[in-house]
């Protein structure tokens, strides 16, 4: 009856021998903290790397495997915070990861600030003011894409990577472009889309008239428009990126911070889950499944 399987019983994550029943088995949405915009006409901040069982995963990848895992075993998450905007000559930082068990996911790319690449990450982020093409996330499994190229016709900067696609290109029409759109996921039982890349800021033009790109659907920020301070935060535990910053003085030259990221589990309504200390967390039923939603902290789950 009893099977031998490693587990990890400690925040330390160290893995150790434990001898218990395999008996439930329990799927998983993981995604981590977004990117913040880049400062001085900052590129839009890359969303955080998005992990799902139950669904699509990031950049393209197929859904990965359902974990089988132990009644009495304590399992460690981490759900990662959103990296804070760059100011001046800074690009943003990354988003912090997110973690359930063996599954990482890969904190957002900070977006770029003057004439720089954006940063990779689990998505990376927008380029700032340069033609170079943004840079493709190097992660096994793929968890996101790359944010858009900088064209450097209008001064302004292109959008960060979301979950579902590559944050948009620059061209020569004005204004920053958009953050790459996120992935939807059906785990909670309704459809939520999260992982939006943030938009990138436009600074040439007429004030008012050049508009900063928008946010990916899915929780991206909205980058800064043209004499304006008016980019946009990535939305709470959708792992958004941070929209990008003006390069007017007069407007701070802030990107803006990302989201932070989620870890939500679905497993049998047989079962019973115990939220530990440190997490902030809830469950729900959908049919005949309990779904645990982790929306901040770090601490341990198990099962009974």
């Amino acid at each position: 009856m009893a099977a031998r399987l490693t587990g990890y019983v400690s925040a330390s994550n160290t893995p150790t021998i434990v001898l218990g029943t395999q008996s439930l088995t329990v799927d998983y949405l993981v995604v981590a903290g977004g990117g913040g915009g880049g400062g001085t006409l900052g590129g839009g901040g890359g969303a955080g790397g998005y992990r799902n069982s139950h669904g699509t995963t990031g950049g393209g990848g197929s859904a990965e495997t359902s974990l089988p895992l132990v009644t009495g075993i304590n399992y460690t998450i981490t759900v990662g915070g959103g990296g804070a905007g760059g100011t001046g000559s800074n690009f943003g930082s990354d988003g912090s990861n997110s973690q359930f068990y063996i599954i990482t996911s890969i904190g957002g790319g900070g977006g770029a600030y003057m004439e720089q690449v954006g940063r990779t990450g689990g998505s990376s982020g927008g380029n700032s003011n340069t033609s170079t093409a943004g840079t493709t996330p190097v992660l096994s499994p793929l968890q996101g894409f790359k944010g858009g190229t900088g064209g450097t016709q209008n001064n302004a900067s292109s959008g960060g990577g979301g979950a579902g696609a590559q944050g948009v290109d620059q061209t020569v029409s004005s204004g920053g472009t958009a953050g790459g759109a996120g992935l939807a996921s059906t785990i909670t039982g309704s459809s939520v889309t999260r992982g939006g890349g943030g938009g990138g800021t436009n600074n040439s033009g007429v004030p008012g008239t050049g508009n900063g790109g928008a946010g990916g659907v899915g929780g991206g920020g909205r980058g800064c428009s043209y004499g304006a301070d008016d980019d946009v935060a990535g939305t709470v535990n959708t792992g958004g990126g941070g929209g990008g910053g003006s390069r007017q003085a007069a407007q701070g030259q802030s990107g803006s911070a990302g989201g932070s990221g989620i870890v939500i589990l679905r497993y049998n309504s047989s079962y019973t889950i115990t939220i530990g200390a440190g997490l902030t967390g809830s469950t729900a039923v959908d049919g005949g499944d309990t779904v645990a939603t982790i929306t901040a902290g770090t601490g341990n789950v198990r099962w009974s």
